[in-house]
């Protein structure tokens, strides 16, 4: 029986809820995500850079998800995804063709810079919308290329942007900016989105909604999702992790529901060490 099979039958769940690939109507929406995917949607009328940051585990890539979801449900968007934020010149050209349907030459990086910005700027005299560029794991990009990015996609002495761009990354993405070459594209981040760690209460929206939206909210008891909450540093994926292990070990044991005892049955106490009583003192003769 497969694992999703498996799950259904003994806990009535439609899928995992703890895996990466749920489906986006599994996802946690904060009031700031939504806000976030406001505004960007709002920039892409000029176009621009936009830039998502946080340490790993906070959300950084679900936001993303969201947000390209959203954005290729709009009219005129055309939406592309930089699978490869680490590659060389000439491979981040060859990508960035086959995104936005542009064929280039990989000898003659001139003619592929003129057919990409030829190919933006007739999108954006004909739409009301611009195409879109998402970058995740940005901080992996190397200089040259985000320069590369920063040039291409403005016209006009910088007066007119000819692609909406967001970069996601860890915290070394803004360190980056502080390097001279990088300096101008720094400057022109329009929006930010920081990503921290999360509060408890956070954290038990979270799991609750993620046992919801799954189909059994009663799986796990409400002891144990404050515990998870508590006991996860404020990062999303620890909780999922934590959650996660306990679902299997629950498949294991064939138990109907998620408690206190497989949980100290996965997660046992440390054994505590019996206290030495002090010494008598010892008496002088």
């Amino acid at each position: 029986m497969s694992r999703n099979r498996r799950l259904t039958a003994l806990f009535g769940l439609k899928w995992h809820p703890f895996s990466a690939d749920v489906p986006s109507e599994a996802f946690f929406r904060t009031s700031e995500t939504d806000l976030f995917l406001s505004r960007v949607e709002s920039l892409l009328d000029t176009g621009g850079f936009a830039l998502i940051t946080g340490d790993s585990g906070t959300g950084k890539s679900v936001t993303l998800r969201l947000l390209a979801e959203h954005l290729s449900s709009l009219r005129d968007t055309a939406v592309g995804v930089l699978s490869r934020p680490q590659s060389g010149l000439g491979d981040f050209y060859r990508e960035l063709g086959q995104l936005f349907g542009v064929p280039l030459t990989p000898h003659n990086r001139w003619a592929q810079y003129k057919a990409l910005r030829e190919r933006w700027a007739a999108h954006f005299d004909s739409t009301f919308l611009r195409p879109v560029l998402l970058v995740d794991e940005a901080q992996q990009a190397s200089p040259v290329v985000l320069s590369e990015l920063r040039l291409l996609s403005s016209e006009h002495f910088d007066s007119r942007s000819l692609l909406t761009v967001v970069l996601c990354g860890d915290s070394r993405l803004p360190d980056l900016f502080r390097q001279p070459d990088l300096v101008p594209l720094g400057t022109r981040i329009r929006l930010r989105l920081e990503l921290g760690p999360r509060s408890p209460r956070e954290l038990h929206e979270v799991l609750t909604h993620a046992l919801t939206k799954a189909g059994n909210p009663s799986l796990v008891t409400p002891d144990l999702i404050k515990t998870i909450a508590e006991h996860s540093a404020g990062n999303y994926r620890v909780l999922c992790n934590t959650a996660s292990l306990l679902l299997e070990e629950a498949v294991r044991q064939n138990a109907a529901l998620i408690d206190d005892k497989i949980y100290f049955d996965l997660f046992p106490a440390p054994a505590r060490t019996p206290r030495q009583r002090p010494a008598a003192p010892q008496t002088r003769s």
